[in-house]
C-alpha cells in the first residue's frame, strides 16, 4: 500500500498497519474496538461520524510514513 485514500478500505488498513487503530480513535471513530466493526473505506465510515475525511487521510499517512521508516 503506497498511499491511503479515501477509497482505501479499512480492513486492509489495519491488516498491514494495526497501530494505526490508535489514529481512528483519536478522531472518535471507536467502532473499530467496539465490537462492531466496520470493513467499508475510510470515507464511508468518515462520513457516518461527521470526521473530516481529508484530516484523517492525512494523518494516517503521516503515520504510515513514520512507521514504513522505522522498518
Amino acid at each position: 500500500m503506497d498511499v491511503i485514500t479515501a477509497q482505501t478500505h479499512i480492513d486492509r488498513i489495519l491488516s498491514k498497519y494495526p497501530s494505526l487503530s490508535r489514529t481512528f480513535i483519536e478522531f472518535g471513530l471507536l467502532c473499530l474496538v467496539c465490537g462492531e466493526p466496520f470493513w467499508g473505506t475510510i470515507e464511508d465510515l468518515a462520513r457516518q461520524h461527521d470526521v473530516d475525511v481529508g484530516k484523517l487521510i492525512n494523518v494516517l499517512n503521516e503515520s504510515k510514513r513514520e512507521i514504513d521508516a522505522k522498518t
